[in-house]
């Protein structure tokens, strides 16, 4: 007989992912609090970085943090300068949590937030088209 696996690949992710996923999230930001970088966009603007969740891959080895910029503005040069320096990352999380692996991080915009608004906007919206097409 074929075992089964603890988790189907439709349902979210383990306790454990989610876990991880925050105390990366809290090293993350950390290090961003402390601004031990070379990079001159991230020396200035590290404060403006918001990471608001991490996912982690059901192996460990790699994760994708989600980023915004607070007060808005063009994430592209943002998300630039956090990946080049991925590495500054990684060597944190090496030293705060103890892994097996010290998962590769990517940043990525988290547009969940524009997401949200305008989800938002159609809802409050629906009662208005519904008012148009009674009268």
């Amino acid at each position: 007989m074929k075992k089964e696996s603890k988790q189907a690949p439709s349902q979210g992710p383990t306790q454990r992912q989610l876990r991880v996923g925050e105390q990366l999230r809290h090293v993350i930001v950390s290090t961003l609090q402390r601004g031990h970088f070379h990079d001159e966009y991230l020396i200035l603007n590290a404060a403006m970085v918001t990471v608001s969740e991490v996912k982690v891959a059901a192996d460990m080895k790699n994760a994708t943090a989600y980023t915004v910029r607070l007060g808005g503005g063009d994430t592209k040069e943002m998300l630039e300068s956090l990946n080049a320096n991925a590495d500054i990352f990684q060597r944190d999380i090496g030293h705060e949590i103890r892994m097996k692996f010290t998962p590769k991080i990517r940043f990525v915009e988290d547009n969940s937030f524009e997401n949200a608004i305008k989800i938002d906007s159609i809802l409050h919206n629906l009662p208005k088209a519904k008012e148009q097409q009674g009268e």
